[in-house]
């Protein structure tokens, strides 16, 4: 009887999941390793104070392709999803949290969480993952962390390493932001490229929200980079200041304020091409950094990686 082939994926993101599913469903049964608590990656959610929400990582889903299409009616007809009027255009978020879409797909996938792979070793065609005092040994690995990651788990001599090593990812801070004003007359959304905070969401107007102001703002690129390593307080009232200034908003009425800084938002210089193996196809890199900065993109990353190693096996 033939041994049913082990497969290891590293990150619970949208590559990861998208990736597992549809293995899953073809009749493997993959086996999904995460450093977090949660799941979703960058399909993020934060709470506070138990009344609060925010959506911190990617605001919105579209899509672009038939089949993300699908996906998203897909998780729409479960209430997993809903439309998202932003006013100058309509997105998709999970409902009645961003990291809703990530629950939907993980179902009955196995998934580790709070798992830390110290390093990855190719012995005799096989890979074996060093965690904490255990090995674990997979004949196909999927490594969906960001670019930079991933060099530093492979090496940076390895081989496949260098291939990716003109990947550049961009940081973003992320502003959390509730005030105690039930205010209905803000926008849902305000983008502006070239100020300070690029993208502003109100929470509140999103499909299943809570009705409280709330707001996550992100600051651009550039912003980001020049105030990378400040520290987290310092940097959540200097993006408070540009969030009031910018809404007419009265920052005596805050009722709470966090940050978050994403070292790999956005992607820079993209890979080029959805995925990149090995040439015994048994190891396989993946992510948005393949592509762009899209949760749609991530999904295509993952899909094709799954349906590349489906034909081989």
């Amino acid at each position: 009887m033939t041994e049913p082939v082990r497969i290891g994926i590293i990150g619970a993101g949208m590559t990861g999941l998208s990736c597992a599913r549809t293995l899953k469903d073809a009749g493997h049964t993959p086996v999904i390793l995460d450093k977090g608590r949660g799941i979703g990656g960058r399909l993020a959610t934060r709470r506070a104070d138990n009344v609060l929400q925010f959506d911190h990582g990617a605001q919105y889903i579209t899509a672009k392709t038939e089949e993300f299409q699908k996906l998203i009616e897909s998780l729409v007809s479960v209430d997993a999803a809903g439309a998202w009027d932003m006013g100058e255009r309509t997105g998709f978020v999970g409902v009645p949290s961003m990291n809703a879409l990530a629950k939907a797909l993980a179902s009955e996938l196995d998934i580790r969480r709070q798992v830390q792979v110290n390093s990855v070793t190719e012995t005799e065609g096989h890979w074996s993952l060093e965690i904490d005092k255990d090995t674990l040994v997979f004949d196909r690995l999927i490594i969906t962390a960001p670019a930079p990651q991933t060099m530093a788990l492979l090496g940076t001599d390895h081989p496949i390493s260098k291939q990716i090593a003109h990947v550049s990812l961009l940081p973003c801070w992320t502003l959390m932001a509730a005030f105690d004003d039930e205010d209905d007359a803000l926008p849902a959304s305000h983008r502006d490229p070239d100020a300070p905070l690029a993208w502003i969401a109100n929470e509140k107007t999103k499909p299943g929200r809570p009705g409280r102001t709330a707001f996550v703002a992100q600051a651009s690129s550039d912003w980001s980079e020049d105030h990378l390593e400040l520290d987290k307080a310092v940097a959540a009232d200097l993006m408070l200041s540009e969030l009031c200034k910018t809404l007419d908003l009265d920052r005596g009425k805050v009722v709470h304020i966090d940050a978050h800084r994403w070292r790999y938002a956005k992607v820079g210089t993209p890979l080029g091409q959805p995925f990149l193996s090995n040439a015994s196809k048994t190891l396989f890199l993946g992510g948005d950094w393949c592509l762009d900065a899209r949760v749609e993109a991530a999904f295509q990353s993952g899909d094709a990686i799954a349906e590349t190693l489906l034909n081989e096996l």
